[in-house]
């Protein structure tokens, strides 16, 4: 097996505005060897744009879900069958609402052989109007960082260091990950017990705690449509999201007499959760 051949693995649901894209960007790497894309029970025109390029190239394979149980769970299904087979030494995990530029993942895969056993290697994500992505670069969740920002998004974000190629951060964003298919064997791979959000944090806590690095390509600039497939649905993606910080609170944080500040944080997250939430079900509720 080539050494830098790639499996792909796109979890999508509702994807149809930018699958299209995400999945002919990709094609065109030529380090990809199979793309999986996961459908989470996507009810609009989704399954029928992958079908239609699957026809044309066979290195797309359609995987159904029942359902949808989340993001985690998507990522997982794909890696797994991708494992089938010849399995490729890397996996690169692709939100639907990202185009790679062609040469990317030739340049992400030659920045990760220079990591000291890489883990997880995102890039330098960008909206359509050339801006970068602040969730590209985070920092470790933790209890003094959410009181610190007080409801407010952006307080785990790390600003881009431009002289560094690649910069070790402690997460990069799961809307496009490099990882080496050992060292997502070797954490159990995703945790299918976060549903939306929150999961990539976690992934490269685990990865960190195994040894492995992570990092970001700040050369490496890819389109990323943030949201496309959370914007219908903002009241349950922010539950969700919430549901994954209290996870990620109570595996990392709440050790010895930490736990003791469990009510505190569950008022934090609800007050943070009503916060964000309440202007959207206002404006629903004046719409009736």
């Amino acid at each position: 097996m080539n050494p830098t051949a790639v499996d792909a693995v796109v979890v999508s649901y509702d994807s149809a505005p930018t699958i299209d894209a995400c999945l002919r960007a990709l094609l065109l790497q030529p380090e990809v060897a199979s793309v999986r894309v996961v459908d989470n029970g996507s009810r609009d025109d989704t399954v029928r744009r992958v079908e239609a390029l699957a026809a044309a190239d066979l290195r797309i394979v359609l995987i159904r879900q029942p359902g949808n149980p989340g993001f985690a769970v998507g990522c997982n299904a794909g890696a797994r069958a991708s494992a089938r087979g010849e399995p490729t030494p890397w996996l690169l995990f692709v939100n639907p609402d990202v185009a790679l530029p062609p040469g990317a993942l030739a340049r992400l895969l030659a920045h990760a052989s220079t990591m000291p056993r890489p883990g997880a290697l995102g890039a330098d994500l960008r909206d359509s109007a050339g801006l970068q992505d602040p969730a590209a670069r985070r920092r470790d969740l933790s209890l003094s960082r959410m009181l610190l920002a007080a409801g407010r998004r952006g307080a785990l974000d790390v600003e881009c260091e431009a002289a560094r190629v690649v910069q070790p951060v402690d997460a990069c964003s799961g809307a496009l990950m490099l990882v080496p298919r050992a060292a997502f064997e070797a954490v159990g791979g995703w945790d299918a017990g976060y549903r939306l959000h929150v999961e990539d944090l976690d992934f490269c806590r685990r990865l960190r705690a195994a040894g492995f690095a992570v990092a970001v390509a700040n050369d490496v600039p890819v389109l990323h449509h943030r949201g496309v497939s959370s914007r219908a649905r903002p009241l349950f993606v922010e539950w969700h999201k919430h549901r994954g910080l209290w996870r990620y609170w109570w595996r990392f944080e709440a050790r010895g007499a930490t736990a003791l500040l469990a009510p505190l944080v569950l008022a934090v997250l609800a007050a943070r959760l009503l916060f964000l939430a309440w202007p959207v079900a206002a404006l629903r509720l004046a719409q009736r």
